[in-house]
C-alpha cells in the first residue's frame, strides 16, 4: 500500500475527509454505530467490500483513533470492533447523512441490498429529529426478526442490537420488515399506510393507536 491520500489543505473540512472520506470508510462507522462487531460481521454488513478492503480500513480507522478492538463478555468471548469516543463523536454525521439521504430514496432497485441494521440506522437518524425536540421513550424494534433497542432522550436518539444489553419494559415493540422501516423512516410510506397495511405492527398490543403515533413521530408529525 501507497501512502495514504491527503488533499494537502490546511482545513478542517479537508482534514476531516482525510481521515473519513475514503470509500466505504463512513460506512463501516454506521455498521459500528449499532454496537461492536465481529470482523465475519462487518463483511456481512458491508456487501461487496471485500476481505482485504475491509482489513485495510480498519487498519487505518484503528491508527486515526476511532476503531480499537475488543473483546465481547462471557459466553461469548468474540474479537470485536468498537468505535472509540473520538468514533462515537462522527454518530451525528452518520445521522445527518442518514436524513439528507432520505429525500433521496425511492424503492429499493433490482439488486440492492438492504439489511437490517442499515433500517435501524434510518429509525435511529429519524428519531434523532425528535430527541432534540424533547421527545422521549424506549422501543424495541424487530426488523426482519433482528431486535434493536431503541432509546430516545437526553436530545439524542441511540439504537443498538439487543444482544447488547436488554431495555426493561420498552414503551412499544414495532415489528416489520426492514424495506417498511426504511420507507417510513424516509417518507415514502405514511404512518397511516404503514398501520392499516400491517407493513410494521405492534408486537403484543392490539390497539394500534400507540403505533400510529409512533410512525407520526418518526416522520416527524404531531402524533394525535
Amino acid at each position: 500500500m501507497g501512502e495514504k491520500r491527503s488533499y494537502g489543505q490546511h482545513c478542517t473540512v479537508a482534514r476531516a475527509l482525510d481521515v473519513v472520506g475514503e470509500r466505504w470508510t463512513l460506512l463501516v462507522v454506521r455498521e459500528l454505530s449499532t454496537g461492536p462487531k465481529r470482523y465475519k460481521d462487518l463483511l456481512g454488513g458491508l456487501p461487496g467490500i471485500g476481505t482485504n478492503l475491509l482489513a485495510n480500513r480498519l487498519k487505518s480507522l484503528a491508527g486515526e483513533g476511532i476503531v480499537s478492538r475488543g473483546t465481547l463478555p462471557p459466553p461469548a468471548g468474540s474479537s470485536v470492533y468498537e468505535l472509540t469516543s473520538l468514533g462515537r463523536s462522527l454518530e451525528p454525521v452518520i445521522v445527518e447523512l442518514s436524513r439528507w439521504g432520505a429525500g433521496l430514496m425511492d424503492t429499493p432497485r433490482e439488486g440492492d441490498d438492504l439489511r437490517p441494521g442499515w433500517a435501524a440506522v434510518a429509525v435511529r437518524s429519524a428519531m434523532a429529529r425528535e430527541a432534540a425536540g424533547g421527545c422521549s421513550g424506549t422501543y424495541e424494534l424487530r426488523i426482519d426478526g433482528v431486535a434493536f433497542h431503541l432509546r430516545v432522550g437526553d436530545g439524542q436518539a441511540d439504537c443498538v442490537e439487543a444482544w447488547q444489553g436488554s431495555t426493561p419494559a420498552p414503551d412499544l415493540v414495532v415489528a416489520g420488515d426492514a424495506e417498511s422501516f426504511v420507507a417510513v423512516a424516509s417518507g415514502k410510506l405514511s404512518p397511516e399506510e404503514a398501520v392499516e397495511s400491517g407493513a410494521l405492527w405492534a408486537e403484543g398490543q392490539e390497539d394500534q393507536a400507540a403505533l400510529l403515533a409512533w410512525c407520526k413521530r418518526l416522520v416527524g408529525r404531531t402524533a394525535a
